[in-house]
């Protein structure tokens, strides 16, 4: 059965894209079948994928106004061997265009129903804002999967993305659920993080994954090459890292 994850964080700057390209590349590696979606308009996915966004004729965008199928859009990437649906700064506009559609929370569920099967894991990789799109990547889910880092700050955002969570769940798709929370950029000298990443296991007891991202800078280096890390530098902590986070994801879901 196909499993849709949505990647999402309010929150800027916490590792969403890096984990959505080597999470979907590691996925492969293990042999899934694997879609990555790219809803957000920086594009920065489908960059980090081999895929120069200032040439695409067809994008998301296209999908989500009703224009093209995913099967005219998505792309096989190289050397991810995932598929892509791409996007780039033209997604901008699509929230304005879709206030005035039918259905226009459930328009990027709607668009992957033919093609679900075809893929064990639908990765969305939503932008850092609680708006229309990251709203359709809610929707369209079945879990989602929240990056972040051990500070301060970022308690204060999970709750404000907990509580809208709930309110999806309400209004739209009942189903979704809290499938864990990734502790990204994580460096054990610093205290504070150490104490976060304590608090996080203690409120969200069970929904915090195991495998912790670490500040690595074959991560920061591999989007350059517009390549996932495992094909940038194999054994490097952070390419080690999104291997174990995949046997993880896969573990939970047998």
């Amino acid at each position: 059965m196909t499993k849709i994850l949505a990647i999402t964080n309010q929150k800027g700057g916490v590792g969403k894209t890096t984990t959505s390209i080597n999470l979907a590349a590691s996925l492969v590696n293990a042999g899934m079948r694997v879609l990555l979606v790219d809803l957000d308009p920086q594009g920065n996915t489908t960059m980090g994928s081999g895929v120069d966004k200032r040439f695409l004729d067809k994008t998301i965008y296209q999908v989500l106004l009703g224009e093209n199928l995913v099967t005219d859009v998505f792309l096989a990437t190289t050397p991810g061997k995932y598929d892509l649906l791409p996007a780039n700064q033209e997604l901008a506009g699509a929230e304005i265009e879709m206030v005035g559609l039918d259905k226009r929370e459930t328009r990027l569920k709607d668009a992957l129903h033919p093609v679900q099967a075809s893929y064990d894991f639908i990765l969305i990789d939503c932008p850092p804002a609680l708006n229309l799109l990251t709203i359709n990547g809610l929707c369209a889910a079945h879990a989602v999967m929240i990056p972040m880092q051990c500070e301060y700050y970022a308690l204060e955002g999970l709750s404000d993305l907990v509580n809208t969570i709930k309110r999806i769940r309400t209004s739209f798709n009942p189903a979704l659920k809290i499938e864990g929370l990734l502790r990204t950029m994580f460096d054990p000298r610093n205290l504070l993080a150490q104490q976060v990443s304590d608090q996080l296991q203690q409120h969200f007891a069970g929904k915090v994954y195991q495998t912790i991202i670490p500040r690595n800078i074959r991560l920061a280096e591999a989007p350059g090459f517009g390549k996932p890390v495992l094909y940038h530098d194999r054994q490097s902590k952070g390419a080690r890292a999104y291997f174990a986070l995949a046997d993880e994801l896969l573990a939970a879901s047998r």
